[in-house]
């Protein structure tokens, strides 16, 4: 499995922005919040800017967030 570094920009709504070596600001990835909360233990109101490791699947998702 591939790791990458991903950042979360902002929240919006119930979808968080993140981005990746392969998505900037421009395409950001849009994942639930609820997600990331369940995934890394962060807090909602702590997540934007927080900085994440993101594991990509075999087919190119991403498969899920730990922290960095």
């Amino acid at each position: 499995m591939k790791r990458l570094k991903a950042r979360v920009l902002l929240l919006v709504g119930d979808q968080a922005e993140i981005t990746t070596p392969d998505r900037d600001h421009r395409d950001p990835e849009r994942v639930p919040v609820e997600r990331l909360v369940r995934e890394t233990g962060i807090a909602r109101e702590e997540l934007p800017g927080v900085e994440l490791v993101a594991v990509v699947g075999a087919d190119g998702g991403l498969e899920r967030f730990e922290r960095a």
